[in-house]
This record gives structure tokens, sequence and C-alpha cells, in this order.
């Protein structure tokens, strides 16, 4: 259930790609710069982040006991990615977090800050 958390996919650009939160699928995760949103089950945004290689970062939130916790909205069971170029991660990054903070008046509960403005 989503609890009134905006749904990923809500989010513009509509983010395309995603593989289950599990160690198994990493291999699915490519190696490049983009962006990309931790979601319960059915879709509830829990997490927006950035990154230089969406494939570390997969990895490194699997081995983050906070990220693979649950929360009132459950735990986080889809990696939603969007590849796009290293110059571009801030800006779209700060949009998806500005899109939740519109709806729901805060970041996603397991981002602690939002994204700087570049």
């Amino acid at each position: 259930m989503s609890f009134g958390c905006p749904m990923v996919t809500a989010l513009l650009p509509v983010v395309t790609e995603r593989v289950p939160f599990t160690f198994r699928h990493q291999d699915k995760v490519p190696s490049t710069s983009g962006c990309y949103v931790l979601t319960a089950f059915e879709g509830a945004i829990l997490y927006v982040g950035l990154t230089t290689s969406l494939n570390r970062r997969f990895a490194s939130h699997r081995e983050d006991d906070e990220k693979c916790g649950v929360t009132p909205q459950g735990g986080a069971y889809w990696f939603y990615f969007l590849e796009c170029p290293e110059k571009d991660i801030y800006r779209l990054e700060r949009s998806w977090q500005n899109q939740y903070s519109s709806i729901h008046g805060e970041l996603p509960i397991m981002n602690k800050l939002a994204s700087p403005v570049h």
C-alpha cells in the first residue's frame, strides 16, 4: 500500500528500467551514470538518488542496513533507474525530489538531504 506516497510512475521524466532490489539482479544494472529510485513493491517512493555508477550504487545500498530495512511504506523492493550523462544527474535527482516534495511536503523517507543545486 502506498499510504499516500507519490508513486514512481508519476515521476517525469519517466523511469524506464527496474530490477528487483536483490544482489541476484545486480548484473542487470549498468555501470553508467544516472539517477535511481528505491520503491516498495507497489511503487511507493522510498529514496531518490544519483550516481556516477548505477551498478556500484546498487551494491552499496544492498549492504546498507537502512536501505534494506522496512519503513511504514514497506521495504525497498524495486531499484528503478534512468541512465543519463553525469553532467545531468544533479538536475534530474533534484527534479525528482522536488516532484515528490511538492506532493508529500518532504523528501522520501530514506532521503536525509536534498540534492545540491548545480
